[in-house]
């Protein structure tokens, strides 16, 4: 097993330390559960590109038990662990895209997707009675409800790290945190 170096798990925390803190900053939150917020998600998946996935989705499940002592939702035991350690386990899987050619927009993708995955999931098992007050069916419902705001926040992220001078710094912070 691969031993984590001090200076990876200050990299690791600080970076966790910034998705709490920017999960905090809710441009608009929906009414059970979900919001947009300010690049949240970015933050993990950075873990996940710089040292690849194990450490990510390590890190991501740590981040989902976080945020369920900071914002619990909870209806079940399995839920919360869907919702949880699974949904934002997901966004470790940035790390299989940590080599490739735009590995960062790559995997911040497939991460995003991976979450979505996880509260689709959740939504259609455990809240599919919400559904029929919209008269759609709870598969339906759960994939608009979870694609509203995890896609709002995916598109404007995505913009984001493809700013010329973000794509840069970004890039330069990764080197850092490799050591090279």
């Amino acid at each position: 097993m691969k031993k984590i170096s001090a200076k990876q798990l200050v990299y690791a925390a600080t970076a966790i330390a910034m998705a709490v803190v920017t999960s905090m900053i809710k441009p608009f939150s929906l009414p059970m559960g979900g919001s947009v917020t300010l690049l949240s998600m970015l933050f993990i998946v950075l873990i996940g590109y710089w040292y690849g996935p194990v450490t990510g989705i390590a890190a991501g499940i740590a981040y989902g038990l976080l945020q369920f002592v900071l914002e619990p939702y909870i209806f079940s035991i399995p839920q919360v662990i869907v919702d949880y350690p699974l949904a934002f386990g997901a966004l470790g899987f940035s790390g299989f895209f940590r080599n490739f050619k735009n590995g960062l927009t790559t995997g911040y993708v497939v991460s995003v997707i991976g979450r979505c995955f996880f509260a689709f999931l959740s939504g259609w098992i455990f809240f599919s009675t919400y559904a029929a007050d919209y008269g759609m069916s709870a598969p339906v419902y759960s994939f608009l409800y979870n694609a509203s705001y995890l896609g709002t926040e995916a598109v404007i992220t995505i913009i984001i790290i493809n700013l010329p001078p973000v794509k840069k710094a970004l890039l330069h912070i990764k080197k850092s945190a490799e050591g090279n």
